[in-house]
């Protein structure tokens, strides 16, 4: 069952949150986000995981990722974040 497609925005939210969530928990440190945050690095993290995912061949249009995909998706976010929040702490 596809948690994306089967309860739309909630499964985005649920999975996006357990992305976020298991991806801070493979790459911790101190990052000043909140619950609200891991959700959305966790949601974009899986948008970004199916839209590559769709644009490589690996998922049909309107198909979303799977699990582990949001989470490398989520992890390479969170790269992101904290790349781009330590520039802002030193600049």
């Amino acid at each position: 069952m596809d948690l994306f497609v089967e309860y739309g925005w909630l499964g985005w939210i649920i999975v996006g949150g357990l992305a976020g969530a298991l991806a801070k928990l493979l790459m911790p440190g101190k990052d000043g986000g909140n619950i609200f945050v891991t959700i959305l690095l966790g949601i974009a993290g899986a948008a970004v995981a199916g839209f590559v995912g769709s644009m490589i061949g690996w998922y049909e249009p309107g198909e979303g990722p799977g699990f582990i995909a949001a989470v490398i998706g989520a992890l390479v976010l969170l790269a992101i974040y904290r790349q781009v929040k330590k520039g802002k702490a030193a600049g």
